[in-house]
């Protein structure tokens, strides 16, 4: 479970009761799908003719660029998660992340998923007793990647969801 059980309104957009913006929806789901893309390698190494991951992160930015309807982000992510269920570690841990930055566009705190997936899938890659170097590593370099506008709010986010999140963000 990445969700928290109640949800967080900063989350939530506006026009959804919320106070999340439509640029700031925008930037967590560019985040997610450069969190996604940079750990991608891990999947497709084993399976490189399934492009539902790729095409998963692919349509949470064109669902930025207005390119594709949230319906058709959120299935692209639910078809990612397809492509992990029969796998394991890494490749499994990638097609989530993948899975995750496409449902950013329906749910934008699955923003937090595919960051976590990834770190997740990272460490599942590295050699043994360097995966927790490896993951604070890949955290590093997601938090260099966020924008100053929602970096806060994901650092906030990072901090309150951790536990739920295989405290993956210790960084």
């Amino acid at each position: 479970m990445i969700l928290p059980k109640v949800r967080d309104p900063r989350f939530v957009t506006i026009r959804r009761g919320g106070t999340l913006t439509d640029p700031d929806h925008h930037l967590l789901a560019l985040w997610a799908a450069s969190c996604a893309e940079h750990v991608l390698g891990l999947f497709e190494s084993v399976r490189p003719e399934d492009l539902r991951p790729r095409e998963a992160i692919e349509h949470a930015r064109a669902w930025v660029r207005g390119e594709v309807t949230m319906m058709q982000a959120r299935a692209a992510g639910g078809h990612a998660m397809g492509a992990a269920r029969d796998l394991s570690g890494a490749a499994r841990h990638a097609a989530y992340a993948a899975g995750q930055a496409g449902a950013v566009a329906h749910v934008a705190a699955h923003e937090l998923g595919a960051a976590a997936y990834a770190i997740k899938a990272v460490r599942a890659a590295a050699p043994s007793g360097e995966s927790d170097d490896a993951g604070r590593r890949e955290c590093r370099w997601q938090r260099d990647q966020l924008p100053d506008a929602i970096r806060e709010l994901v650092l906030d986010d990072q901090r309150l969801r951790n536990a739920i999140c295989w405290s993956v963000f210790e960084c």
